[in-house]
This record gives C-alpha cells, structure tokens and sequence, in this order.
C-alpha cells in the first residue's frame, strides 16, 4: 500500500470540491482574473483565492500576472490523469462483473 502522495491524490482532492470544479468549468469556457472567477461565489475572497491555489498546486490551472492582475487559465492535460485512471478503473470492474456474470450462470446451469 503506497503512503506518499502522487499527482493524482491532488487531481482528484481538488475535484473533490464543488466550489472548485465550477472554477474548471468556468476556466472551459475562457481564462478569467480572479476577481471574475470569485464573483458568483458567496465567500470572501481569500477562502475563494485558497482554492484557486489548490487547483494551481495540482496544476490543473496555470495563472499569470499583468500588473495587478492574476489571470487563470484551466490544463486539460492535467485532467487525463483522473480520465486515465478512471478508465482503468472502469476495465477492471467491467472484467469483474463479466466474471461474476458468467459465473452466476454456470451456477443456474444456463449458461449460452
């Protein structure tokens, strides 16, 4: 059992958030300052500039700045991570329930 963190373990924390995949699906549709982003949340702005660097620091997000100005813009690279895994996943289960599939039929003595 592996105890370190890998990049994913952060993928998949800052996904964990509701509050933080509206900023991703926000980020999908053009870059955004901070004050853009933070605007339809409820909280104070630190909190909200809390999770921008949880996205940030997992890099699904990069941000730049132009005077005063921090720009974030989202890193669908960074996502593959999570969709990969997921996809492994999925096989997996997918082999697992097909082997409990045809083992319940040989059970009934039905098999095809």
């Amino acid at each position: 059992m592996r105890t370190e963190a890998t990049p994913i373990d952060g993928i998949f924390r800052a996904l964990s958030d509701p509050t933080r995949r509206d900023v991703l699906e926000r980020l999908c549709k053009s870059p955004g300052s901070v004050s853009e982003l933070a605007e339809p949340f409820d909280m104070a702005l630190p909190s909200f500039v809390e999770h921008l660097k949880i996205l940030e620091g997992c890099g699904l997000v990069r941000s730049t700045k132009a005077g005063r100005v921090r720009t974030y813009r989202l890193v669908p690279k960074r996502l593959r991570l999570a969709e990969d895994w997921l996809a492994q996943q999925r096989t997996i289960w997918e082999r697992r329930l097909d082997q409990l599939d045809s083992y319940l039929l040989d059970l009934k003595g039905k098999r095809p």
